[in-house]
């Protein structure tokens, strides 16, 4: 598979990497840990090598997958993790990036994941009672000492981002972008990635499952699954947003390609350090999607995408208020 390199330290991964959250948390399904395992094998055996997880889902568990799964290989790949949530009774209940939290997360991560160095070591969620300058100085400090070699952000704003790049270089942001998911363009954060050399990891770059094509008004969304309380899964909101799926089929037709493969062809054809991060939890959905990486898409197929798309307006917030309160900090 084709690499990409995030930030100027020299991480490269490859174009596609495998977001591992899915696995056991959010999504209300659960793999046996024997079957997620083999899944993250068979990702690595497919090329991929970025993998990416946070001490926030399960809590814990994922990280202790991730671990035990890429341990044969762990010289071949790179693994992200996150800190920023405070954890009370496996619960997540706010924010928490207070340095000695940072230190405390670094060596929880560091035993669960049973490597020696995290790769890229995200803040999850700007934490507005502590001043980035301390996040960034924090993590420096475990970079010096050998705990972490990269630092990333995920939902930052642009700002936010120019002052935490001031004390310790980012190598990476975070942040949601899709076909329905336009932010990053209009924010100011691609082109803070573009002025100061970050990288761009693109979380639910098919939509949370919706641009797959599989979802549609008469899908029953479960309890436990978190897309149940964002207001672009609700029947009404993806009967609208039906659309813009309808163009990405359209288009996928005429390329001999999948509704998802369009889709991830579209952002890794944005820019050359947009690595997007899909997850799942099925082996040949895993195979469709790194085949996204294999479709390229001419700048005539990117026009055509660009004005269809711009005629359709997305229905629904991606995140209740309460949570995108929480994000472009």
């Amino acid at each position: 598979m084709e690499k990409r390199t995030l930030g100027t330290n020299g991480l490269t991964v490859s174009a596609l990497g495998f977001g591992c959250m899915g696995l056991n948390f959010g999504y209300g399904t659960q793999l046996p840990k024997a079957e997620a395992i083999g899944l993250i094998r068979q990702a690595a055996d497919r090329g991929v090598t970025l993998f990416d997880t946070a001490e926030v889902y399960g809590p814990y568990t994922n990280e202790e997958i991730v671990g035990e799964a890429l341990a044969p290989i762990r010289d071949q790949v790179v693994i992200a993790t996150k800190f920023g949530f405070d954890i009370v009774d496996g619960k997540s209940v706010g924010t928490n990036s207070r340095p000695e939290q940072i230190r405390n997360v670094a060596e929880g991560s560091l035993k669960r994941l049973g490597v020696e160095v995290i790769d890229l070591f995200y803040q999850h969620r700007v934490d507005p009672n502590v001043p980035i300058e301390d996040v960034a100085g924090a993590v420096k400090d475990l970079i010096a000492q050998g705990k972490v070699r990269n630092f990333g952000l995920s939902e930052p704003g642009a700002q936010t981002v120019r002052r935490a790049h001031a004390v310790q270089p980012v190598a990476a942001l975070q942040n949601e972008y899709s076909l329905w998911t336009r932010g990053p363009e209009t924010n100011g954060i691609l082109e803070a990635c573009e002025e100061l050399g970050i990288g761009f990891v693109a979380y639910s770059p098919l939509g949370k499952g919706f641009l797959t094509g599989a979802m549609s008004k008469d899908t029953q969304i479960s309890d436990g699954d978190f897309r149940k309380i964002l207001p672009r899964f609700t029947a009404e909101a993806m009967e609208k947003n039906q659309a813009l799926i309808d163009l990405i089929k359209r288009i996928a037709h005429d390329k001999g390609a999948t509704a998802a493969q369009i889709a991830l062809a579209w952002l890794l054809a944005q820019k050359p350090w947009i690595v997007p991060i899909p997850g799942t939890t099925k082996l040949h959905r895993l195979e469709e999607n790194l085949g996204g990486a294999q479709i390229a898409l001419s700048a005539a197929d990117i026009s055509q995408i660009q004005s269809a798309a711009a005629e359709i307006e997305v229905e629904g917030e991606r995140y209740p208020e309460q949570i995108l309160k929480g994000t472009g900090l």
